[in-house]
């Protein structure tokens, strides 16, 4: 029996789902590539150590002749931006408001200081170097909230312009490159000054840049140390909405044309972490719901990094030059001596 599908519903709907086949059929080949890097990644980080969102880099960098393939590009700009929106929204499920308010003021004051100052000396510092204030505003941001997710996420509503991409790469870069130099070196430091456990906790997830980092350093120390630097590093990554908030009203004025009149809008995907935070601290949310949901986050971000690296040659990152590198040295530098110093001399995590 033939279904009635030649009316007008019939016809919408028979357009619908072919406008998202044809969809489909565009993005499937660069996305699968990227898929592919990402669990190629992912295992060997799995099974040999190291950081997964740098060989995601890496390994997409290495194909980068991929991306000036008219059959590949579609689907790799899609893993760039849409899956990236997609992750970092999915951050939300990670954090609840009784998690904020177990640590205490003290915390909460010592994140949102150091986020603020990191932020805007990264401009300053940049300035002095001779760089673009755009690159010293986004990487300031990634040091001072989440790492490469940072990064991803404020370079997602920061104007867009002939050098947007590659400073979006140099920071994921560099940003993952010292936190895994963190992750060894930080602990170290802990054992030097002799930290308690909770204040080793507080150190640890204020200072180092990635989650991943976080964890691994905060549990080679002890139990609660990993407990208490993994709910720091999560205030932090809270941080990430004011901040995205932020960063939309001070380049209202830096977008297209077209745009001038409009006003600004949240942008999706902020919507939806902050949604699922709020539905996650009401406990709406089933643990294994959380847990499923963290971790198509993690493959949507390193899908996307992924895509980025193909997006981006060694040629461009080689031009560079130094001062981008001591760009990122000196705010990482700048977060270590501030937050070492207010949690030893404040008592932070006593």
């Amino acid at each position: 029996m033939r279904l009635p599908f030649n009316g007008p519903a019939g016809g919408r709907l028979s357009g619908a789902a072919g406008s998202l086949v044809g969809r489909y059929r565009a993005i499937h080949p660069g996305l699968l590539i990227c898929l592919l890097i990402a669990f190629a990644t992912t295992f060997i980080a799995d099974h040999y150590g190291g950081p997964t969102l740098l060989y995601a880099l890496l390994f997409g960098m290495s194909v980068h002749f991929l991306s000036e393939n008219e059959t590949c590009r579609p689907g790799i700009e899609f893993t760039a931006r849409t899956v990236l929106r997609a992750g970092v929204a999915l951050l939300g499920v990670r954090i609840t408001y009784e998690q904020v308010e177990a640590l205490g003021l003290g915390p909460v004051v010592l994140v949102f200081f150091s986020v603020l100052v990191v932020i805007v000396a990264g401009a300053l510092i940049a300035r002095l170097l001779g760089l673009p204030r755009d690159l010293g505003l986004l990487s300031g941001g990634a040091v001072a909230i989440c790492g490469a997710s940072a990064a991803l996420a404020l370079s997602a509503v920061m104007p867009r312009n002939e050098t947007h991409e590659r400073n979006t790469i140099l920071t994921v870069v560099g940003v993952t490159t010292l936190s895994t130099m963190a992750m060894v070196i930080y602990p170290l430091i802990v054992g030097a000054l002799g930290l308690p456990d909770a204040q080793a906790g507080v150190f640890l997830g204020a200072t180092i840049h990635d989650v991943a980092q976080v964890v691994g350093a905060g549990y080679m120390i002890s139990d609660e140390t990993g407990d208490v630097s993994t709910l720091i590093k999560l205030l932090r990554v809270a941080m990430l909405v004011p901040v995205v908030l932020g960063f939309m009203w001070f380049f209202r004025h830096s977008r297209g044309e077209g745009e001038q009149g409009k006003a600004v809008i949240l942008p999706g995907f902020l919507v939806v972490f902050i949604l699922l935070v709020i539905v996650n601290s009401l406990g709406w949310i089933p643990e294994a719901t959380s847990e499923g949901l963290s971790v198509v986050s993690r493959w949507c971000l390193v899908a996307a990094i992924a895509a980025l690296g193909v997006k981006t040659s060694f040629e461009k990152l080689v031009v560079v030059g130094w001062r981008p590198v001591g760009l990122m040295l000196l705010e990482t530098g700048l977060l270590l001596a501030l937050v070492l110093g207010v949690v030893i001399y404040a008592g932070i995590g006593l």
